[in-house]
């Protein structure tokens, strides 16, 4: 039979559930950022469409974006 003996002072603790809590936020974050993106993107192809524009590419550099 194997056991493993993890030890760890009250520090280490604290300094792990900090670590697991910025992790989730950067998680979280990095979600958003890409549904942002996402949803830029979708906005700009609709733009072009509506503007005639056969595509973001050609709208952006009219825009010079």
């Amino acid at each position: 039979m194997n056991t493993r003996v993890l030890v760890q002072t009250d520090d280490e603790l604290t300094r792990i559930k900090a670590l697991q809590k910025e992790l989730k936020q950067l998680k979280e974050l990095l979600i958003k950022k890409d549904l942002d993106k996402l949803i830029d993107d979708s906005y700009l192809k609709v733009a072009a469409n509506k503007l005639g524009y056969k595509d973001v590419l050609e709208l952006k550099k009219k825009l010079n974006i």
